[in-house]
């Protein structure tokens, strides 16, 4: 993996949840720049909760973000949006836009009060359409795309806005295994390629263990973070489920049903 060790995210300390319902606490992880990083865990864990909460969309409880060494609380809502990118399960409202047009308003931050694309936010779109393979859809209308088309566009979206940090919800849910993996894919490629940050939480737990260069594992107690090889040697995985049910294979990175 291609990273040129640039700290982007720091988090230290960090309890998430809200006003009087704590979700998760003790969260502590590091991520550097070009590196694509899973978040697992089970069922109402908090894995939303914290993707909220590093986006800036609710507040955390206690401990720091730090985004590019400044706590994210010191950047105003502008300044912030150049800096980090969010990508929520909730479908977009603008669905009667075409995929060009939906992709363009990730250059939203960059253009004048007219909102006019200058030739770099042109190049940024056509880059970006290019990149989720989606040049021969730009003139479809978002509602008629499939759910791993519309994904694709919503990712792209966030390509556009060329953001050091991007953030995803969930990016496979809905989808097939062949388009779970396409859409991983395409993030380690944007991750590595083009050296962006890339967090996003799954239940896709083997695909993770097989395409990201670090996993948080969110398991309500110390939330182990690191590479995914290093994970499994430590048997954080062995310990995610009751294992009455379902088994951790180390050998071959995946989960048994016990019969």
């Amino acid at each position: 993996m291609a990273s040129n060790n640039t700290n982007i995210l720091s988090v230290k300390n960090l309890a998430i949840g809200y006003e009087s319902k704590n979700v998760a606490e003790h969260i502590n992880f590091d991520l550097d720049t070009g590196m694509l990083c899973g978040v697992v865990g089970i069922n109402g864990i908090g894995k939303s909760t914290l993707l909220r909460t590093l986006g800036g969309f609710q507040p955390k409880l206690s401990g720091n973000i730090l985004l590019n060494g400044q706590n994210i609380e010191k950047y105003t809502s502008s300044t912030l949006s150049k800096e980090l990118s969010v990508v929520l399960t909730e479908q977009p409202a603008s669905k009667n836009l075409t995929v060009q047009e939906l992709i363009a308003l990730g250059r939203q931050p960059y253009t004048n009060w007219l909102g006019t694309l200058t030739k770099k936010d042109k190049q940024q779109i056509e880059d970006s359409l290019d990149a989720f393979l989606l040049k021969e859809l730009r003139n479809r209308k978002c509602h008629e795309l499939s759910d791993g088309q519309l994904q694709r566009v919503l990712v792209a979206r966030a390509m556009a806005q060329d953001t050091a940090l991007i953030l995803l919800d969930e990016p496979t849910t809905h989808l097939d295994l062949y388009h779970k993996v396409q859409i991983l894919k395409m993030l380690q490629e944007l991750a590595h390629d083009k050296q962006k940050t890339i967090l996003f939480t799954t239940h896709e737990i083997e695909l993770a263990i097989q395409l990201c260069d670090r996993i948080l594992i969110l398991d309500g107690k110390d939330h182990p973070f690191g590479d995914p090889c290093q994970l499994i040697e430590q048997k954080h995985f062995d310990r995610l489920f009751p294992s009455e049910m379902v088994q951790f294979d180390a050998k071959t990175g995946s989960f048994k049903v016990n019969k």
